[in-house]
């Protein structure tokens, strides 16, 4: 009997190469098990941090100053020292020409700011707030004033971010009195330079690092910290939350972000007010107790 040695050998490589696929597939099998468990862990990652975030900003603005008397603030704000008297013409006095320029109001309120913006020429101002009820006044006055074409206006959670807003699609960006809310700056600054266009300037207002240092429970100025007040915008004191930081905190994040910072000033406080409150007058233009940032795209 002859013995074809060359036929055995093939056989046994074949069953090598079959044992070899085999391998393989169980391999790749074993590898698309350990990847789609990768991503629902990183999904569920992704799902808390967003819920923690979420969760975070609810905690700080459970005050029903933005919600439950959201009309009654809106009133207050019109012709008070803090709001009208020294924020709003302080941030004003640094804004650029606003003919034409597609504009983003984050941390709206009741559109003050918006209608500020469009009777100066703006083209477009899409406002932004994390409550429902200024959201709904925003819109009733932009359909009062037959404005509701140049009026974008949704509420959300700014702690998330700019997800629905598109790259380099506005010129400007304020948010007066806002960021003091957020836990964490880095994902709003990191969004608002992305949909900025080119040499778009960021502008924005806050409490002064110095006016909050008072508060502080653990006395490390460079902590963040977590505040609690009582405040009389319209007559009955309500609670508020929001964040201490340093300045350090602030301008690191935005130059991490991208920005390069043009201007840093305290505001003024205008003549008027002493009409209203000369103490209060007296007060805001001896102490710290804003603090406005201008920064460019570059």
């Amino acid at each position: 009997m002859t013995v074809d040695f060359a036929i055995i050998i093939r056989f046994i490589i074949s069953i090598h190469i079959i044992k070899i696929n085999t391998l393989t597939l169980i391999a790749m099998k074993i590898f698309s098990i350990t990847l789609k468990l990768q991503q629902a862990e990183t999904q569920k990652e992704l799902s808390d941090i967003i819920s923690n975030r979420v969760n975070s900003t609810e905690k700080i603005m459970q005050s029903n100053m933005y919600s439950t008397f959201a009309n009654d603030y809106d009133q207050a704000i019109q012709n008070n020292i803090y709001n009208a008297h020294f924020e709003r013409p302080s941030l004003q006095a640094m804004l650029p020409a606003l003919e034409k320029l597609q504009i983003l109001d984050l941390g709206c309120g009741s559109g003050v700011y918006a209608e500020y913006l469009l009777a100066n020429g703006a083209s477009q101002v899409t406002c932004i707030d994390y409550s429902e009820e200024m959201v709904q006044i925003v819109k009733k006055k932009a359909e009062l004033a037959g404005l509701t074409n140049k009026v974008i206006t949704y509420s959300q959670d700014l702690l998330l971010g700019l997800p629905n807003e598109k790259n380099e699609s506005a010129d400007l960006v304020i948010s007066p009195l806002m960021i003091h809310y957020l836990e964490d700056l880095n994902l709003l600054f990191q969004d608002i330079y992305r949909v900025l266009k080119h040499k778009g300037m960021f502008l924005f207002s806050t409490h002064h690092p110095f006016a909050d240092f008072k508060y502080t429970k653990t006395g490390n100025y460079f902590e963040r910290e977590l505040v609690e007040q009582e405040w009389k915008t319209f007559g009955k004191p309500i609670p508020v939350k929001f964040y201490r930081r340093s300045l350090t905190d602030i301008t690191e994040v935005l130059t991490k972000s991208g920005f390069s910072i043009l201007r840093i000033t305290e505001g003024k406080v205008s003549e008027k007010a002493k009409e209203i409150d000369a103490d209060t007058y007296k007060y805001l233009s001896e102490n710290p107790n804003f603090i406005f940032i201008k920064c460019l795209k570059v």
